[in-house]
């Protein structure tokens, strides 16, 4: 109906019931198309969400082989360097072993020596025994003869000396043979140590590029999600947008619908000869409550897209965000333009009632409806114990529109049913 013919009907002393023109009607196919878009969309969307998972559970197999590799090149440092403390024990020990032979073939020698000097001496004096004046000055048979049998004792001694000495020399040279075969084993177990540790290396970093690479295709998984994440929201706020067009339509129908029933009450009346006007007592004309829900959610939904920024927005849109000392400074907040969860909220419901800029505060500034009876146009909150931390706008259907948090951006998205407070706040309706 065209606000000419709405004058038309009105007259010239209208009642002031007159509703402003139809707004937008979108067709069936218009919102089932949307709908459709919409739910392609979600379908990519969940498509590469499983796919991302499967990256994941790859990303996290592949940081457990790293963790594996690097072990075992842990591994195989502590035996290279068991294996090389080995080799240094083992040539310190063949070193030892041939000094010791050495020293022991050096004895032998200056025991042959004075073997030889001791056979000399005995046969120029012509006695086996040694040397001659120990008869001359023997006082009796008797005691020569004892002299006799200590100076064969003596020399008999010399010869077993000589065998003990060449048997030490003996031991000496098989300890030295012993050390050496011990040295070229160390030697060789050092040198598989090594190779080990060489292969240890080269599997590590094998498993590093591989984690490497994988990571890189989960960054770029992630990137279209996210991509097709945004195109979601556009299309469920195109959805929204349409299905919100439709209420204010039927809601103008409604309010048409009662227009026209008050002025044919009042036309009844002046033919009766009851005057004209609203009779005392009679309802007032109120715009109905579904068209502010919707005019709120517009508003909101008008901000998809827009930066986090803690301690932004107010009334008239987004503001620059403030310093909060932590998280909200490292991503440069205070140099952003946005809005935070509890400034969206206070910038969608302006034309309903000022909010203060605190998420708990605005728990309290309506009417609490459990979660079981909440509806679009409801906030919704999270906390615990310790005080509310974060407030979003329900948009029906399970959705919601929220500021999220520093680092992101205005969004919709599924309601979390984690840590949600048990009432929902309303203040429409």
């Amino acid at each position: 109906m065209s606000t000419l013919t709405l004058a038309i009907l009105l007259g010239a002393g209208g009642t002031g019931l007159a509703v402003p023109p139809p707004p937008p009607n979108p067709s069936d196919s218009e919102i089932q198309a949307g709908k459709a878009d919409a739910n392609a969309k979600a379908g990519e969307v969940g498509r590469l969400t499983n796919q991302l998972a499967q990256a994941e559970q790859k990303l996290t197999q592949l940081q457990d082989e790293v963790e594996l590799k690097q072990e075992e090149a842990n591994k195989a440092l502590v035996d290279l360097q068991t294996a090389q403390d080995a080799a240094t024990q083992a040539e310190n020990d063949a070193k030892a072993a041939r000094t010791e032979a050495d020293a022991a073939s050096a004895a032998i020698e200056q025991a042959r020596a004075d073997l030889k000097t001791f056979a000399a001496a005995s046969f120029q004096q012509g006695s086996t025994v040694g040397s001659l004046s120990a008869y001359l000055s023997a006082d009796s048979p008797k005691d020569m003869l004892a002299r006799a049998q200590l100076l064969d004792a003596v020399g008999g001694d010399r010869l077993n000396a000589l065998d003990r000495l060449e048997q030490a020399q003996t031991e000496k040279s098989n300890k030295d043979a012993a050390a050496r075969k011990a040295a070229e084993i160390a030697r060789q177990k050092q040198d598989t140590a090594r190779r080990a540790k060489d292969s240890a290396d080269a599997a590590q970093s094998a498993a590093e590029r591989a984690q490497d690479g994988q990571a890189s295709q989960n960054a770029q998984l992630e990137q279209n999600k996210s991509a097709v994440e945004q195109l979601l929201y556009a299309a469920q706020a195109k959805v929204s947008g349409l299905q919100g067009q439709r209420q204010r339509y039927q809601d103008w129908l409604a309010q048409k619908q009662r227009e026209d029933e008050e002025r044919a009450r009042q036309a009844a009346l002046a033919a009766a000869g009851g005057g004209g006007g609203r009779p005392s007592g009679g309802p007032a004309p109120s715009g109905p409550a579904g068209s502010s829900i919707e005019a709120v959610i517009a508003r909101a939904l008008s901000k998809i897209g827009m930066p986090y920024a803690w301690g932004g927005g107010n009334a008239s849109g987004p503001t620059r965000g403030i310093r909060d000392g932590g998280v909200a400074d490292r991503y440069g907040d205070y140099n952003k333009i946005g809005f935070d969860c509890s400034g969206l909220m206070i910038y969608a419901f302006a034309g309903v009632r000022s909010l203060p800029h605190y998420s708990g505060y605005q728990y309290s500034s309506g009417r609490r409806v459990p979660l079981s009876q909440m509806r679009r146009g409801d906030m919704l909150f999270w906390g615990g114990p310790g005080g509310i931390h974060h407030v979003a706008l329900y948009l029906g259907g399970g959705q919601m529109i929220e500021a999220p948090q520093s680092g992101l951006r205005v969004r919709i998205t599924s309601v979390r049913y984690g840590g949600i407070m048990p009432y929902a706040t309303r203040l429409i309706g």
